[in-house]
Formats: C-alpha cells, sequence, structure tokens
C-alpha cells in the first residue's frame, strides 16, 4: 500500500533566505520556484523536497490545515541518510541550523542527529545501513 516517500515539504516565511540557504545546502537551485512553492530533488532517488510560503499555511494551497503548527517543531521526523552524521551536523550547525537532537550512535551501524533550520523545521539525519543495502541491490 504505501510505496515510497514522495515529498517532504517545510514552511518558511522568509522564502528568498529559505531558498538561499537550501539551495547552498543540497548545492542546486529548486527545479520549481514560484511565489507560493519551491522544490527540489534531491538524493540517489531524486525525493522531492519543497517549501511553502509561510503565508499559505491554511489555505488549500498549503499542505498542512493549522497555520499555528508553522516555524515550530512538532510532528512527525523526517531523515535523511548521509554518509557522515557529525560532518552534516557540523556543516547544517555552521550554516545557522540549531541542534534538535544530539549524535546518536544506535547500534548496529545507525546514527542520528536533527537540526532545526532557520524557519523552525525539524531536519533528521542518519547513518543507515538498510539505505546502503537497498541502494547496492538496485545497481546491481
Amino acid at each position: 500500500m504505501l510505496r515510497g516517500l514522495t515529498t517532504v515539504v517545510f514552511y518558511s516565511p522568509d522564502f528568498e533566505a529559505a531558498k538561499r540557504w537550501y539551495t547552498d545546502l543540497f548545492g542546486i537551485p529548486p527545479y520549481m520556484d514560484t511565489p507560493a512553492y519551491m522544490e527540489w530533488r534531491v538524493g540517489d532517488y531524486q525525493h522531492e523536497f519543497g517549501i511553502i510560503h509561510s503565508s499559505y499555511a491554511g489555505t488549500d494551497l498549503a499542505m498542512t490545515p493549522d497555520p499555528a503548527t508553522v516555524g515550530t517543531p512538532a510532528g512527525a521526523m523526517v531523515h535523511w541518510h548521509v554518509d557522515d552524521v557529525p560532518a552534516t551536523l557540523d556543516r547544517l550547525v555552521a550554516m545557522g541550523a540549531k541542534r534538535h537532537d544530539p549524535l546518536h550512535d544506535r547500534g548496529a551501524g545507525f546514527i542520528t542527529a536533527s537540526v532545526i533550520d532557520p524557519w523552525g523545521n525539524i531536519l533528521g539525519l542518519m547513518y543507515n545501513p538498510h539505505y546502503l543495502e537497498i541502494l547496492t541491490s538496485l545497481k546491481a
């Protein structure tokens, strides 16, 4: 039934600053860039990462019904696989993100951490051996 993640969406009241910040992080500009929404395709599977201008929260154009939740860390967290969690965590903090959950060795090769971006969104990081196993099997 659930076939895979398609799009992760964050909010920002400072759309241009968020565009610069995430363009710097991803190393590419958004491929979709409108006044209400911008989107990048990132990673091995070209997952979609979008940002909605906060002024659209609670409208038919947004993906959250409650504008009060924008800008506050809450709800589910998506972890992105990274090859070096400590280095990625350091880079994000140097870019202005705040540490949310410190570096954890979860055992069996799993390492996690998370930050809060400058607009209050949680960005999870994970070194995940299962991700690498699946990636390798798909390339074989």
